[in-house]
């Protein structure tokens, strides 16, 4: 398990990865091709929103894996590490209830997108592009999910 756990994680940072090199060196080439030549791609400006929404996505997923995520955690650090266990699971029990009803919502918002057939650029569809949100959510809901069950430890307090 711990295993492909790794090679999951490795594909998620490597995609990551990939993501910031396609959209900086895509977005330096824009530029230089406007400035320089007067020209570009002109699909590259939809494929660059496209990108944002894929990394802010993938990003999202890291830090939920990462433990990086907003959270608030004022209660956190005048408990005990028993009851700071205890709010870390019902956190995590809600954020993991927000995450999964979101991505169903991203599901149905995607198989509407599908039916309607429409194009982003260069023949792909737009339901293609908008597929990472109901991912994405689900991922980070199901990361949730396990929290419930094994939260992190708690941190040692700062002076």
């Amino acid at each position: 398990m711990k295993v492909l756990l790794r090679l999951l994680h490795s594909l998620e940072n490597v995609l990551l990865y990939s993501l910031v090199a396609l959209l900086l060196g895509l977005s330096l080439y824009q530029i230089v091709a406007r400035n320089v030549f007067d020209g570009g791609l002109y699909w590259a400006d939809p494929l660059l929103r496209v990108l944002v929404l894929w990394l802010a996505m993938m990003g999202a997923m890291l830090a939920s894996r990462e433990g990086g995520h907003i959270k608030i955690d004022v209660l956190g650090h005048y408990l005990p590490a028993g009851a700071q266990r205890t709010v870390t699971r019902v956190s995590s029990a809600l954020s993991a209830a927000v995450c999964l009803i979101a991505a169903w919502y991203g599901y149905l918002f995607v198989a509407d997108e599908r039916q309607y057939g429409d194009i982003a650029f260069a023949n792909v569809p737009v339901w293609w592009c908008e597929s990472i949100i109901p991912l994405g959510l689900g991922i980070i809901g199901l990361r949730f999910l396990f929290q419930i069950w094994s939260p992190p430890l708690p941190q040692e307090k700062q002076p």
